[in-house]
């Protein structure tokens, strides 16, 4: 959900940056970190996602609510993921929104399958296909959605077989696709069939250019690509971008293919562009906003930071401030 695609010069430095250790230590402790932080992740538990959820759904937008855990690196660890989802989904079922009638869940989860184990060295796709599998269950039984996120290019064809995989039990379940990646196009195509839900982003990774588009011409041309063929195509498309171009682009492409307000939805990052959130809900959009909590929150802080010059501008001034 880039704002800007390679908007933030320093952004391939940040990326670099956020694998060093050091740098972890450094951004982690310093004093004031965590209450900046609190302006793109709703807190580190459980309950403070559910009410962050609950103002944003009260204001007439749906929810995705991510679990940051991205750096599982054994089967203990994924298992505690997949507890902490299935203790999320149920108290999501309780909410009245979970049992609203419609095409649309107001209620989703998103969830990484690096976190239910897909890394780990022996058998780690088998592990991450089951994990999901119950996680599927239990949300279909809640009455709450599924969307599988996408990380780094060299998890793709593994997530996506995955997903193909999981969509025979759970047609429901959605993936996510990346823009400056130059094999998108082509994804985009294979999967917008019945059914489907393919949240497009313009992607958040450090990428070698053999595999993603560089600069933000290419990366915004290639949106805008993917986004007519997931417009034109059977499934349910989930424009996930805060650029105003491509916000009003997905509004162009829908009415072009004979689309209504019911068949696609916005998405946003919570934290972000809250104005123009509220503004389209309130003018009949269908708007989720992915909706981050938990201690692990340093990487995905740190692609907030490399997003755009303002996010990064926002937390030095804030340190600064604080120091």
């Amino acid at each position: 959900m880039v704002p800007r695609a390679l908007a933030n010069p320093l952004r391939p430095a940040i990326l670099a940056a956020a694998r060093s250790p050091r740098v972890k230590s450094a951004i982690t402790r310093a004093p004031g970190t965590r209450s900046i932080v609190t302006r793109f992740i709703a807190g580190e538990t459980r309950s403070d996602a559910l009410v962050a959820a609950r103002t944003l759904l009260d204001s007439g937008r749906m929810v995705s609510i991510d679990h940051l855990g991205e750096d599982t690196t054994d089967l203990t660890q994924a298992r505690a993921a997949v507890a902490e989802y299935r203790s999320l989904l149920a108290e999501l079922a309780r909410l009245p929104e979970a049992r609203t009638a419609g095409e649309t869940r107001r209620l989703e989860v998103s969830v990484k399958l690096s976190a239910l184990g897909q890394a780990l060295p022996s058998d780690g796709r088998a592990v991450a296909l089951e994990h999901a599998h119950h996680l599927c269950a239990a949300a279909q039984e809640a009455g709450v959605w599924v969307t599988v996120d996408a990380e780094d290019h060299t998890t793709t064809d593994s997530t996506l077989s995955i997903v193909t995989e999981l969509r025979a039990d759970y047609p429901w379940l959605g993936t996510v696709l990346q823009a400056y990646l130059r094999r998108t196009e082509g994804d985009c195509r294979d999967l917008s069939g019945p059914g489907s839900r393919i949240r497009l982003c313009k992607g958040a990774y450090r990428e070698p250019e053999s595999v993603a588009y560089q600069s933000r011409a290419e990366v915004d041309a290639s949106y805008l690509r993917c986004l007519t063929v997931l417009m034109d195509g059977q499934g349910y498309p989930m424009v996930a971008s805060h650029d105003p171009v491509m916000v009003d682009a997905a509004a162009a492409s829908a009415a072009g293919a004979g689309r209504g307000a019911g068949d696609y939805e916005h998405q946003m990052l919570y934290g972000i562009r809250d104005v123009e959130q509220a503004r389209l809900a309130a003018g009949g959009a269908q708007v989720r906003v992915y909706v981050p909590y938990g201690g692990q929150w340093y990487g995905y802080f740190m692609r907030r930071l490399a997003e755009r010059p303002a996010n990064l501008t926002f937390f030095l001034r804030s340190l600064a401030t604080r120091g």
